[in-house]
């Protein structure tokens, strides 16, 4: 990120995000289908993941800048369509919206607190 955070801790973090909100979203929906364990933490963890990844290597390498919400937005539209493809349907809008704003909160909040901590 551009004069605050090195980049290795800022990936660092939102992957540490992700993967809150990932275990977050299975506390909150644990069925007998994907109970709450390690194994369902991942399956809700990876597409994320590879979000977070993505949303990287597009900021670092395309555009050459790491604006905070262009990676929560890379991330949480790729989350949300490798859903999508895995489930073989749209997801309903609560489930985007949920999504949208926890990952939001997580992945922008710790950028939040690092600012305001940096002033």
């Amino acid at each position: 990120m551009k004069n605050s955070t090195p980049t290795s801790t800022a990936i660092a973090l939102d992957a540490v995000a992700i993967a809150l909100f990932a275990l977050l979203a299975r506390i909150a929906h644990q069925t007998e289908e994907m109970p709450l364990n390690f194994v369902g933490w991942l399956s809700t963890l990876w597409p994320f993941l590879l979000g977070v990844s993505l949303a990287w290597a597009v900021a670092l390498l395309v555009i050459k800048q790491a604006k905070g919400w262009v990676i929560w937005l890379i991330t949480v539209a790729t989350g949300l369509i490798i859903w999508a493809i895995r489930n073989q349907q749209i997801p309903h809008w609560s489930f985007i919206i949920v999504a949208s704003v926890m990952s939001a909160l997580l992945m922008l909040g710790w950028r939040g607190i690092v600012h305001l901590v940096k002033r």
